[in-house]
C-alpha cells in the first residue's frame, strides 16, 4: 500500500503523464469531492512536513521543530515562524497522531522543545519573567527573536500554543505518560495560561475592549495583524484554553484558579461581539466587522458533544449560522468569481470585504473555514438528534431549503433530512472551489485572484494545509476532543474588566522518555518525507532509519476514526472507471455523482488492481457496492446484494484492508 500511494505522489509532484493504465484519474478529473479529498489529504500532510525544519525540504535552514508560515522568500517573505500558525498546524498534526498516524510522534516532540525555548526568548513584545514576551507573534527560523517593524502583541498565539500542547499532554495522561505530561508539557502550557489571564483584558493586535461595560483598553492586533483592538478570534481562543486549561491541571495534579476567575468573564466578553445579526469581528468603526475571523473563531472552538450553544458561538448555534450567511454574502459582490451564484451557494471567501491586501483576494483557509462550520454543524445535529430553526437561523436555511420554518426537527423526519442533505451540499461547494483554483499538483498558496482564481501571494501557504486536514476530518465527522464546552457555557450577569496572575518560568525539561516511541514499535530518526492517506494511516516513509524500542507497552487507545483501504479486483479497458458508493455520506449516500474513484495506478496485466483508502468513522456499519463508469457516462452497478462492513473499533487499530472481486 505505501508504494501505492508514494508512486502516485510523485507522478503528481513532478508533473509527470501516467500513461497505460485503465481508467486513470488524475487529480483535478475527479468528480466529486470526496474522489478529491481522497487525493488531495495525503499532499497536504506532506506539504506540512515539508514546511517543517530541519527535515522538510523546504525548511532545511529552519531549526528543529519549526514551523515555517511558507517557503516564499520575498513579495511576500513568510520564512518565519509564527506562534499563532504553528499551533494551529500542530494541533491539526496532534490530532492525527491521536487517531493512529504514530510516525508524527518525533514531530510533535520537537515542536513542544522548540516552544520551550521561544517562551524564553527576550522580544520586541517583552520577556517571560513578566510574560509580556509570549505575546510576540513571530521569530527567526534559527529561534532568535525578529526585531523589525511589526504589530504587536497578537494575544491570540499563545492560547492556541495551549490548546495544542493541552491535546497531546491529554494523550500522554492517557496512555501513562503522565510524569511527562507534567514534567515537559504542563510548564509550557502554565505559562501561556498565565499569559492569558494575565492580559486577556488588554487589547491589542487581537484583543479586548468591553463596550459600555469595562474600559480598561491597552493595544493588540487582530487575527490579520492589521486592527489594534478587540478580536472575537482571540476572546473565544483565550476562553477555551482556559477552560480546558484547568481540566488538564487537574490531570496532572495541579490547579489553575487564575484560569478558573477568568474564564467567565472572557465568555462574558465574548458575547459582546454578537450584534444581534452577525458576530461583529472587531471593535474598529473603519470596516463592517463582516470577517472570516469569526467563522474560524467558531470552528477552532468546537466541542462535539456541545449543544447548539449561542454563548459559545458553536457552530450549530442559531449565532454561528445566521453570520455564516453574513460573512459569506459579503463577499459575492466584491470577486468576479463569485458574480451571479444565488445565496444558499458556495461563494470564495476572503477575510472580509474590504480587504485590499494583494488587492483583496479570496483565501483557500478562509473558503476552507466556511465549508468546516457547516461538517461541525451537521455533526453536532446527527448527535444531538435534531436540529432548530429559529428567527435568528432562519435565513440562513431559507437560502438552502425554501420551505425552512422555525421550530425543532427529530432526525428521524423528512424535513431533517432534506435540510441537512442541503448543508451538506452547500459545504461540499466550497471545497469544491478550492479543488477547482489548487494547483495540478495539489499545492494551495495562501490567496487565489478574484478575477481569474489563478494562486497569489505565498506558495504553499501552511494553514492552507492544514485548513483542508480539518475540513476533511470534520466532512467524515472525525472530530477533536471535548475541550469542556458543557461546563463552561453560562454567562455572567455582568462583565467585569478582571486579570488574574499566573506563573511564568523557564521550562527546561526536555528529556523525552525512550519508551515513549512503544507506541509504534520503532523509533524514527526522521519522519518528514512520510506521507500518509487522509487523516491518519501511514501511506509511505523514505529517508529514515529504524531501530527497535524497549518492549515497555503503553495503555490501548481506541482510535475515533480508521483508513479502510478498499483492494478490488475488476477488469477494466482503457477509459473505464471504478467507483464505490455506499450508504454513508462518505461514499457518497448512495449518490453515483458523489461515488468515491478507485485508483488503477497499480493495474497491470496480470493483476487487475483498483483501489482506495478512506478515512471512516470507527464503528460504523454500512453498505455499499463498486460502479464501472464508461467513457460516456453510462454507469454500471456490480450485481447484487449490497455489501455490508463494520468498521473496526479495537484497540489500536488504525489501518484495514479490505478486498474484493467485481461480481
Amino acid at each position: 500500500m505505501a508504494s501505492r500511494i508514494f508512486t502516485a505522489l510523485c507522478a503528481l509532484t513532478l508533473g509527470k503523464t501516467v500513461l497505460a493504465i485503465p481508467g486513470y484519474l488524475a487529480p483535478r478529473a475527479s468528480t466529486s469531492v470526496a474522489s478529491w479529498l481522497a487525493t488531495e489529504t495525503p499532499i497536504a500532510r506532506q506539504s506540512i512536513l515539508d514546511n517543517i525544519g530541519s527535515a522538510g525540504i523546504y525548511a532545511e535552514t529552519a531549526d528543529s521543530g519549526i514551523v515555517i508560515a511558507s517557503p516564499s522568500l520575498d513579495s511576500p517573505d513568510y520564512y518565519y515562524t509564527w506562534t499563532r500558525d504553528s499551533a494551529l498546524t500542530l494541533k491539526v498534526l496532534i490530532d492525527l497522531f491521536r487517531n493512529g498516524d504514530t510516525a508524527l510522534l518525533s514531530i510533535i516532540e520537537e515542536y513542544i522543545d522548540a516552544q520551550a525555548y521561544i517562551q524564553t526568548v527576550s522580544n520586541p513584545s517583552g520577556s517571560l519573567s513578566d510574560g509580556t514576551g509570549l505575546g510576540e507573534p513571530k521569530f527567526n527560523i534559527d529561534e532568535t527573536a525578529y526585531t523589525g517593524s511589526w504589530g504587536r502583541p497578537q494575544r491570540d498565539g499563545p492560547a492556541l500554543r495551549a490548546t495544542a500542547l493541552i491535546s497531546f499532554g491529554q494523550w500522554l495522561v492517557e496512555n501513562g505518560y503522565t510524569t511527562t505530561a507534567t514534567n515537559i508539557v504542563w510548564p509550557i502550557v502554565r505559562n501561556d495560561l498565565s499569559y492569558v489571564a494575565e492580559y486577556w483584558n488588554q487589547t491589542g493586535y487581537g484583543e479586548n475592549f468591553i463596550p459600555d461595560q469595562c474600559q480598561d483598553v491597552t493595544d493588540h492586533l487582530d487575527l490579520w495583524e492589521e486592527v489594534s483592538g478587540s478580536s472575537f478570534f482571540t476572546i473565544a481562543v483565550q476562553h477555551r484554553a482556559l477552560v480546558e486549561g484547568s481540566k488538564f491541571a487537574a490531570l496532572v495534579g495541579s490547579s489553575c484558579s487564575y484560569c478558573d476567575s477568568q474564564a467567565p468573564q472572557v465568555l462574558c466578553f465574548l458575547n459582546q461581539f454578537w450584534t444581534g445579526s452577525y458576530v461583529l469581528a472587531n471593535f474598529d468603526s473603519s470596516r463592517t466587522g463582516k470577517d472570516a475571523n469569526t467563522l474560524l473563531g467558531s470552528i477552532h472552538t468546537f466541542d462535539p458533544e456541545a449543544a447548539c450553544d449561542d454563548s459559545t458561538f458553536q457552530p450549530c448555534s442559531s449565532r454561528a449560522l445566521a453570520n455564516h450567511k453574513v460573512v459569506t454574502d459579503s463577499f459575492r459582490s466584491v470577486y468576479t468569481l463569485n458574480s451571479g451564484i444565488a445565496e444558499g451557494v458556495a461563494v470564495a471567501v476572503g477575510r472580509y470585504p474590504e480587504d485590499s491586501y494583494y488587492n483583496g483576494n479570496p483565501w483557500f483557509l478562509c473558503t476552507l473555514a466556511a465549508a468546516e462550520l457547516l461538517y461541525d454543524a451537521l455533526y453536532q445535529w446527527n448527535n444531538i438528534g435534531s436540529l432548530t430553526i429559529d428567527s435568528v437561523s432562519l435565513d440562513f436555511f431559507t437560502d438552502l431549503y425554501s420551505s425552512a420554518a422555525t421550530g425543532t426537527y427529530s432526525s428521524s423526519s423528512a424535513t431533517y433530512s432534506s435540510i441537512v442533505s442541503a448543508v451538506k451540499t452547500y459545504a461540499d461547494g466550497y471545497v469544491s472551489l478550492v479543488e477547482t483554483y489548487a494547483a495540478s499538483n495539489g499545492s494551495l498558496s495562501e490567496q487565489y485572484s478574484k478575477t481569474t482564481g489563478a494562486q497569489l501571494s505565498a506558495r504553499d501557504l501552511t494553514w492552507s494545509y492544514a485548513a483542508l486536514l480539518t475540513a476533511n476530518m470534520r466532512r467524515n465527522s472525525v472530530v477533536p476532543a471535548a475541550w469542556g464546552e458543557t461546563s463552561a457555557s453560562s454567562v455572567p450577569a455582568t462583565c467585569s474588566s478582571t486579570s488574574a496572575t499566573g506563573t511564568f518560568s523557564s521550562a527546561t525539561n526536555t528529556a523525552w522518555p525512550a519508551t515513549l516511541t512503544s507506541v509504534s514499535g520503532t523509533t524514527t530518526a526522521t519522519t518528514a518525507t512520510t506521507t500518509t492517506t487522509g487523516t491518519g494511516t501511514t501511506a509511505t516513509t523514505t529517508s529514515t532509519s529504524t531501530t527497535k524500542t524497549s518492549t515497555t507497552t503503553t495503555a490501548c487507545t481506541t482510535p475515533t476514526a480508521v483508513a479502510v483501504t478498499f483492494d478490488l479486483i475488476a477488469t477494466t479497458v482503457y477509459g473505464e472507471n471504478i467507483k464505490i458508493a455506499g450508504s454513508i455520506s462518505q461514499l457518497g449516500d448512495w449518490d453515483t455523482d458523489d461515488a468515491v474513484a478507485l485508483s488503477a495506478i497499480d493495474y497491470t496485466s496480470s493483476d487487475h488492481l483498483w483501489f482506495v483508502t478512506t478515512t471512516l468513522p470507527a464503528g460504523t456499519v454500512f453498505e455499499y457496492k463498486y460502479i464501472r463508469v464508461e467513457s460516456d457516462g453510462t454507469i454500471e452497478w456490480e450485481s447484487d446484494p449490497n455489501r455490508s462492513y463494520t468498521v473496526p473499533a479495537a484497540c489500536a487499530t488504525t489501518a484495514v484492508t479490505e478486498s474484493d472481486t467485481w461480481r
